[in-house]
């Protein structure tokens, strides 16, 4: 008899439900179910070993709260399992008929929905392998580091703008290929030496920089060292053999290292958006409207989706608009990123037919009056579309 864990993480503790059937009514069994809580430390962990499953059900709850539970009950032998967010909310809700959510409720959810769906694998979000949860990892590190440093940058600013007001707008950026930091942060920060703000600060109207300032320097030059550690690292694991004809498909549509790292962590291996047969999946159904037959690209739609850029319509009496939802943020932004910095300005296009065929639709939607928000997203939609179909084309020859 299997014995499956639903398990509810929580930022310092779990709730947990064990069953070994699911439930005739599910909601009454909620209101005379034993859970369990356990606490984020070695009892709470020991407790929880102690209920010896074969089977746990958890959400991807980022990489901080479920990674300890799920290591641990993976070290043990129990095989780990992932639901995704928005399918239990409706699982619980309309399959279940659970009360308003809460962590019992969702522990018991879990539990069920491993009754329902075991056979289908597509009911649940894949596992990746240990180097792509690396890449995962330190990609999201990366944005955070990004996001602590602009503050601290616009702090510095401010106060440049009355201490040393000819620097207060320098953009002060490391080579790429470089292990120093950015010269003016490391120069304030006593870090590094340069002639021209030496020569600059003796003339300066500025009055005077302060401690504070050098200090501020000196955080921003070990975040930076923190990020030149980071993408040696990346860059590292990118050379994975398994990786590199996804590599050379990016190479082509101009991406920078890190959207690599950031789509690679989302989208290897592209087989888990495809067909049973390896193929991309198409179904041809009746359209609701025209009632001719239409082909709906289900692995298209699935790849688009993972990375944020597939666009969802909402109807209602007269009213139909299209919006994003759902997908990686990250994977959005990022992709946003490259067409604004690699398709739109004329002198960094590619200059590939990828390139000339993004920037001729860019092009006609700017003239089409339509907003240029809009119109950089729905070219990063057509840019994923485009990057699915040269990846197939690439791995099926392999």
């Amino acid at each position: 008899m299997i014995r499956v864990l639903g398990l509810d993480v929580s930022k310092s503790s779990v709730s947990a439900c064990l069953l070994t059937v699911k439930p005739d009514v599910p909601r009454q069994f909620y209101y005379d179910c034993p859970f369990f809580k356990f606490s984020a430390n070695s009892a709470g962990i020991k407790q929880l070993l102690e209920l010896n499953p074969d089977i746990a059900i958890m959400e991807p709850t980022g990489t901080n709260y479920s990674k300890l539970w799920g290591t641990h009950l993976a070290r043990a032998g129990v095989e780990v399992r992932l639901v995704g967010h928005r399918e239990l909310k409706n699982y619980r809700a309309h399959h279940l008929a659970l009360p308003d959510k809460d962590d019992d409720a969702d522990a018991l959810a879990l539990a069920c929905y491993y009754f329902d769906y075991c056979n289908d694998l597509k009911r649940f979000v894949q596992i990746r392998d240990h180097e792509i949860v690396r890449i995962r990892e330190l990609v999201l590190r990366l944005a955070h580091l990004n996001r602590v440093q602009s503050p601290i940058i616009n702090r510095l600013r401010q106060d440049l703008a009355w201490q040393f007001p000819e620097t207060a707008h320098i953009k002060s950026r490391r080579r790429l290929d470089g292990d120093e930091v950015p010269l003016l942060w490391g120069w304030l920060a006593q870090e590094r030496k340069a002639k021209r703000y030496e020569n600059l600060y003796q003339t300066t109207a500025g009055l005077g920089i302060t401690s504070t300032v050098r200090f501020h320097a000196k955080r921003l030059c070990d975040l930076q060292r923190e990020e030149i550690i980071i993408e040696r690292e990346l860059a590292q694991l990118l050379t994975d053999e398994r990786f590199q004809p996804y590599v050379e498909v990016f190479h082509r549509f101009g991406f920078g290292d890190r959207l690599k790292a950031v789509l690679i962590s989302q989208i290897y291996p592209l087989s888990g958006f495809l067909g049973e047969d390896g193929k991309p999946e198409v179904r041809i159904r009746q359209g609701r409207n025209s009632k001719k037959p239409t082909k709906r690209h289900l692995s298209l739609r699935r790849f688009q989706k993972a990375l944020g850029v597939a666009p969802s319509l909402e109807a209602s009496g007269d009213k139909r608009k299209t919006k994003v939802v759902g997908g990686s943020d990250l994977c959005r932004l990022s992709l946003w990123q490259w067409v604004y910095t690699r398709l739109e300005p004329k002198r960094s296009r590619l200059k590939n037919d990828i390139g000339e065929f993004l920037g001729e639709k860019l092009l006609a939607e700017k003239e089409a009056g339509r907003p240029v928000r809009l119109v950089r997203m729905k070219i990063a939609a057509i840019g994923a579309r485009l990057l699915f179909r040269e990846l197939v084309k690439v791995l099926s020859h392999e």
